[in-house]
């Protein structure tokens, strides 16, 4: 699918705090489509990932202070059940259209403020769980990270490169991946596709 959703660490890291936040989306990453399973059953989702940066609450690097950055995993769907359907008509603060519905440019949220809820799991890890319109009046900071994209679909070299080698090994994983730069490709699996709500099954 990469750009276009339709209907069909260690050391001293610093996380974000529990609470609702001023938020820019920052990045998208296409992981293409991963094979897991799910109570017995294979599954099969494409997914990406989308990053805020957090203008609010930053860390120092380099005796600098730069704003912290939450990601949040979507399978690329926009299905009516679809987490990622739910979070852009929320930060959208309208429905979608039959017309956009048929094929969502992904592209269009980068650069754009939003409010990002975010909750600390049973692991103790910050999770992004809503994301919604800023409220009337609250302005978002100016950007301080430069946007940036990147799609399997056309494939950009630099782009790739320029991910860390967590999310390059994401991509390295995928279906698509390994059909566009392994010789043969692999077999198809006949799989279950996991409802969108499912978003924290394992690959």
């Amino acid at each position: 699918m990469g750009r276009y959703a339709s209907d069909t660490g260690g050391g001293d890291f610093k996380q974000a705090p529990a609470g609702s936040h001023v938020a820019r989306c920052i990045k998208l990453i296409d992981i293409g489509t991963h094979h897991g399973e799910y109570q017995g059953a294979p599954t099969i989702r494409n997914q990406f990932i989308c990053q805020f940066e957090l203008p609010n609450e930053t860390i120092e690097i380099d005796g600098e202070a730069k704003p912290l950055i939450v990601s949040k995993f979507y399978t690329n769907s926009l299905s009516e059940k679809a987490n990622l359907r739910k979070d852009l008509e929320s930060w959208r603060a309208q429905p979608f259209t039959n017309e956009e519905l048929g094929k969502f440019d992904l592209a269009n949220i980068l650069g754009k403020p939003a409010m990002v809820s975010i909750v600390i799991n049973e692991k103790g890890k910050a999770k992004v769980v809503g994301i919604s319109k800023l409220p009337k009046g609250l302005e978002c900071p100016p950007q301080v990270n430069p946007a940036s994209q990147f799609w399997i679909e056309p494939w950009d070299d630099n782009a790739f490169h320029a991910l860390s080698e967590g999310f390059q090994k994401m991509i390295m994983d995928s279906d698509e991946y390994k059909a566009a730069f392994t010789d043969p490709p692999p077999a198809k699996q006949s799989a279950k596709h996991v409802d969108p709500l499912d978003e924290d099954i394992p690959f």
